[in-house]
């Protein structure tokens, strides 16, 4: 059974990764209208992927006894100056799902909630998965700089990018 404390905590995180996937999903719209079809795709299979995330936290409140709660949502940000203006929002948006992930993660341990503890493992790993990512896309942009052919290849190669991050490749 889930104590209110932990049960109010995961709601506030199902907002969160909704939010995710509606920022995901405004800047997918946004890349689309710019003829940015890659990054696009990307912005949309991310979508899909935070709604995937806020709906795990929703089956384990509801499975441990809690009642998950679907809120109002802040409207995202629609518009943005440059492609790369849009993937710094993205990276500033990952480091603030982190943050939310590590005090939800702080809260069971006061709690002594260890069950939640462990199911949020996976999330915690998750997030230095999405923001390795994020920076490794800043850093190619940055490459880039205002080379249109730099551009294409981006927006053309961005569905291929995998980043594996340290927390998901076992040490040999």
């Amino acid at each position: 059974m889930l104590k209110k404390k932990i049960e109010d905590a995961l709601n506030k995180q199902i907002r969160v990764e909704a939010e995710s996937s509606q920022i995901y999903l405004a800047m997918a719209c946004w890349a689309e209208v710019k003829g940015l079809e890659g990054v696009a795709q990307f912005m949309y299979d991310q979508s899909d992927e935070e709604r995937e995330h806020m709906l795990k936290l929703v089956k384990f409140i509801n499975e441990r006894g809690g009642h998950a709660k679907i809120s109002a949502l802040k409207e995202p940000n629609v518009t943005f100056e440059s492609f790369k203006e849009m993937f710094e929002k993205l990276f500033d948006h990952e480091v603030f799902v982190s943050e939310s992930i590590n005090n939800l993660v702080h809260i069971t341990l006061e709690e002594k909630d260890y069950a939640t503890h462990n199911f949020l493992q996976w999330y915690v790993a998750e997030q230095i998965e999405e923001e390795a990512m994020a920076r490794t896309i800043l850093d190619k942009i940055n490459l880039i700089g205002d080379d249109k052919g730099g551009l294409y290849l981006f927006d053309r190669d961005i569905q291929q990018l995998t980043v594996t991050s340290s927390a998901s490749t076992p040490l040999e």
